[in-house]
């Protein structure tokens, strides 16, 4: 496997960061995951955008989206066809041990992997511990991700195939690495930004395609009741929400599930860079 270090390709057991590297010290920095299609990174320009959109908020300098996206160009081409997934990651470069950022450039790094095998449908936990919708880190793809492996690790335990997460005022969020959305009285909703969720890729995509989503709140207690849901993410594209909290949905994989399904393949379908 063939990992991008700084501006070259190398073996990965040549990979080597130095010690003082924010990205492991203090979790500073940023990432991107991509399922790749037939040698190219699905919606590139789209995770560009999210990309530069996070290290704004971050206050994090990175390098012009044309050398990140020959980066992960000629990552994913120097691994052959059998790449199924691409993430490039982002961090604050070599600093002092401390948070203070340093004067060196960010490091940036991409690599490659197969495709994840994500069941047809999911089975969904939620956790106790809500997202913080006016955080400092709200909306932002960042490294931090220790919240999300304590939370996927809960769900693990009870079962489950994904963590869902409320805000502080009690209204759906996320999933630890997808967006939700829902069906209730027979309106497919998602949770608008506001409610500290990731703007997805998959999300932005589907509310393009889709004028009848509906961004609106959904409180807890009636999400716990809904029959039909499915969960988004740029390697899950549309995955069934076949229960929450062991409690099955009557209608997992319903009409307004393979409705939106369908709508997304096709969309894929007419381009990898949409």
């Amino acid at each position: 496997m063939k990992i991008y270090v700084n501006g070259s390709l190398v073996d990965e057991t040549e990979a080597v960061l130095p010690v003082s590297d924010h990205g492991l010290t203090v979790g500073d920095g940023l990432f991107e995951t991509m399922k790749v299609v037939d040698g190219v990174a699905f919606a590139i320009g789209r995770h560009l955008a999210r990309l530069r959109r996070t290290a704004a908020g971050l206050g994090l300098p990175v390098p012009p989206d044309n050398e990140l996206r020959a980066a992960i160009e000629s990552t994913v081409a120097a691994n052959g066809p059998e790449v199924g997934r691409v993430r490039m990651t982002v961090t604050g470069g070599s600093g002092p041990a401390g948070t203070s950022r340093g004067d060196g450039p960010p490091t940036v790094l991409v690599q490659c992997g197969p495709a994840t095998p994500w069941p047809p449908t999911a089975k969904v936990v939620t956790v106790p511990w809500p997202r913080n919708e006016r955080g400092v880190l709200a909306g932002l793809k960042t490294t931090s991700y220790a919240d999300n492996v304590v939370a996927y690790a809960h769900a693990e335990a009870q079962g489950g195939d994904e963590a869902v997460f409320a805000n502080t005022q009690g209204n759906l969020c996320e999933g630890t690495g997808t967006n939700v959305f829902v069906v209730i009285d027979d309106r497919l909703v998602t949770p608008p930004l506001t409610a500290g969720c990731l703007a997805g890729v998959t999300r932005e995509l589907l509310l393009e395609i889709d004028p009848n989503i509906e961004e609106v709140d959904v409180p807890m207690p009636a999400f716990a009741t809904v029959e039909e849901a499915f969960l988004t993410s740029s390697t899950r594209d549309v995955q069934p929400i076949a229960s929450i909290d062991g409690r099955p949905l009557t209608r997992c994989g319903g009409e307004r599930t393979m409705e939106v399904s369908h709508e997304f393949t096709a969309l894929q379908a007419w381009s990898l860079d949409p």
